[in-house]
């Protein structure tokens, strides 16, 4: 995807009371001279937020969303997104990014998916990341009762937990070693009044298919744990290629039987006769890809997927994955 003069948007996210208005109104007060339209987000008829984001900041851009952004998604946000454009094009608007903060109750996947199904709008803005704020005072609990709580987690680019003087920083760890398991490719860092550095949150390129995919298997590394999340995650590894139709019929197969609660995948690949690593990234059951950078000669070649979805099989996966992979030669 290139990224030159498309309109990047940041997807913020996390359960109701997390403190994403905080965090937003600190981006909004930001010295970074740029001008950002906000997307606003909640239940019923009325909002409060925009009351509140709108104190002396008043060239900021507020579009309201009323009702479930998870459930209108493909038309509201459309629409919104498809207005800002042509007011920016005519030159009625000027804004240089989009923020979306979505209720605390919606799960972030339909939001992302708008980007991947409309052409229109996937040409003309670039999704840059989710950014999932968690409390710490109430987090375990939100993620004990509520799956949208750990979806949130899951689809995230960047984590950030807020109100950590309110607990021990025993459970500020015990946390965030929960939301490395649920999550183990999103960076976990906390974030005190909305204080978070604008480097955390704006520019990820968590999205970017020609990003450089970081994951660290040694989260997933301790079996024994306190909570039985349906939301988790897994981390394939192989040095041998895949075969590349192979590995296409597999994956394809899996979305049609479990992309509901496949809340996101990501890998870099490396296939057989293919001089390029592959990047690769899905969302429910929309898959994408495209060539990444060639590997060097001292270079270790090496596929590193990572899935993160709803009670999905692993052991299945694994074996599926497994007959993808070429025959040593």
């Amino acid at each position: 995807m290139a990224d030159d003069g498309m309109v990047p948007v940041t997807i913020l996210t996390g359960f109701l009371g997390a403190g994403k208005t905080t965090l937003l109104n600190r981006i909004l007060r930001e010295n970074h001279g740029e001008r950002i339209a906000v997307i606003e987000n909640e239940y019923g008829e009325a909002g409060v937020d925009n009351e509140i984001l709108l104190q002396d900041r008043d060239e900021q851009i507020v579009e309201m969303n009323n009702g479930c952004i998870c459930c209108t998604v493909r038309g509201d946000l459309v629409r919104i997104l498809g207005e800002l454009k042509a007011k920016r094009a005519a030159g009625a608007l000027r804004f240089d990014r989009v923020i979306i903060e979505t209720t605390g109750m919606a799960d972030p996947g339909p939001v992302a998916q708008t980007f991947f199904m409309d052409e229109s709008i996937g040409e003309y803005y670039l999704l840059d990341a989710i950014v999932t704020v968690v409390d710490a005072k109430h987090g375990e609990r939100q993620l004990d009762e509520f799956r949208e709580a750990q979806e949130q987690v899951g689809f995230a680019d960047r984590i950030l937990i807020s109100k950590t003087d309110l607990v021990t920083e025993h459970a500020v760890a015990s946390l965030r070693h929960r939301l490395a398991r649920i999550n183990p490719r999103a960076p976990v860092k906390a974030v005190h009044f909305g204080a978070a550095p604008i480097a955390d949150i704006l520019d990820v390129r968590g999205f970017n298919l020609n990003a450089i995919l970081e994951l660290d298997p040694d989260f997933l590394a301790e079996d024994a744990h306190a909570h039985d999340d349906a939301v988790h995650s897994f981390v394939f590894r192989s040095e041998r290629p895949f075969e590349g139709a192979k590995l296409e019929e597999f994956l394809s197969g899996m979305i049609q039987v479990y992309g509901q609660d496949m809340l996101r995948y990501k890998g870099v690949l490396h296939l057989r006769d293919n001089p390029h690593r592959v990047v690769f990234q899905g969302v429910h059951m929309l898959m994408g890809g495209d060539l990444g950078k060639p590997w060097s000669p001292d270079e270790k070649r090496e596929s590193v997927l990572v899935f993160i979805g709803r009670n999905l099989p692993e052991d299945l996966f694994v074996q599926g994955l497994e007959q993808c992979l070429a025959r040593p030669q």
